[in-house]
């Protein structure tokens, strides 16, 4: 007897952010910080690259994409570029589809571009609650934990250093 199963197949579409997505990137970080205690989204007084986040990311030479599903935003991913070095900035996927490997595709992307800029390293700063993307990081190579930082917000964000080298061996 052969058993089958119907799976719940959802189809994940990525692609280069535009200032127009700005409404759907907002609801999707503000879903994102609602799964914290404490987490604040005040856009205009914090977060206003949100709000035009295709041209923040071009003029500071880096890039910015979506993940969606049914043309809903479900994720999100972009990187800042400086003297060889790629931060990574807004990784965010919707907590109704996370462990789908959305977050490894959209950190694919980012590594991926940093490998044809010959980028040395990534860089990024993660909140201390954001535990779940911390594991992502270190199964990824990331290594970090050592540094933080207090942004000052109305989160109170403490915020963890992670880095990868991109050398090689």
């Amino acid at each position: 007897m052969v058993l089958s199963r119907e799976l719940d197949f959802v189809e994940i579409k990525y692609r280069a952010a535009v200032d127009e997505d700005a409404d759907g990137l907002i609801e999707l970080v503000d879903r994102c910080y609602a799964d914290y205690e404490g987490c604040i989204l005040d856009v205009d007084a914090e977060e206003p690259q949100l709000r035009y986040i295709a041209t923040y990311f071009a003029e500071k030479d880096g890039e910015f994409w979506v993940a969606t599903r049914d043309a809903q935003i479900v994720g999100s991913i972009g990187y800042t570029y400086d003297k060889r070095v790629c931060e990574i900035k807004h990784l965010y996927v919707d907590n109704r589809i996370r462990r789908q490997g959305i977050a490894t595709r959209l950190c694919d992307l980012v590594e991926n571009a940093a490998h044809q800029r010959e980028a040395e390293k990534l860089i990024l700063w993660t909140d201390t609650r954001f535990e779940t993307a911390h594991q992502l990081y270190e199964r990824r190579g990331f290594k970090g934990k050592t540094e933080t930082r207090e942004l000052q917000d109305l989160s109170q964000t403490t915020e963890y250093y992670y880095e990868k080298s991109l050398r090689s061996a």
